[in-house]
């Protein structure tokens, strides 16, 4: 094995440890928002609306897809789309789930004027506890990532993956509940 070869292993071995790492701080920094977050989902008379920017939208468009396997009535919104007009498919009996890491997405913020005045029970998940997007919020799970994986600190890594996690766990524990 060359050194190129060794260096490759051992770059792939830290991004997983670092991700590693930040799962199991979920794990002990899971809470009563958490807890909130799947008896909001669970008694939602209408449907789940999950809504992201860049990769949070990934994010969001993957656990909307869990969420109605699971047993859930779910949806995508894009946050550019919704203040286009699709904004008219949340009704107040649906549950909005809004993914940011940064917590200040211009495209989230600029549609949560329009849900609140629907009445929507808004849930985020953000990296940023004191974000606009966390402080509008009905419920807010802060995701606690303190590294991400990227050396160079543009990419959204540990926290993509943390989000990830949580978003799964929000959908397992919902199906639970609901003896699905």
């Amino acid at each position: 094995m060359d050194n190129n070869h060794i260096n490759i292993l051992s770059n792939a071995k830290n991004v997983l440890k670092i991700e590693a790492d930040e799962i199991y701080n979920a794990l002990n920094n899971i809470g009563e928002s958490f807890v909130d977050a799947v008896k909001a989902i669970v008694g939602c008379k209408g449907r789940v609306v999950l809504s992201g920017m860049g990769k949070s939208g990934h994010i969001a468009r993957k656990i909307s897809s869990t969420l109605s396997s699971t047993g859930t009535p779910a949806f995508f919104m894009h946050p550019g789309e919704a203040s286009h007009g699709d904004l008219g498919m949340i009704v107040k009996s649906d549950v909005i789930i809004l993914f940011s890491n940064s917590g200040q997405s211009d495209e989230l913020i600029s549609i949560l004027p329009n849900i609140k005045r629907i009445g929507t029970k808004i849930i985020s998940l953000t990296n940023n506890e004191a974000s606009e997007i966390a402080l509008q919020s009905d419920i807010h799970i802060n995701l606690n990532v303190m590294k991400e994986a990227c050396p160079l600190g543009l990419s959204p890594t540990a926290s993509s993956t943390v989000a990830l996690a949580l978003g799964d766990a929000l959908a397992i524990c919902v199906l639970e509940e609901k003896g699905f």
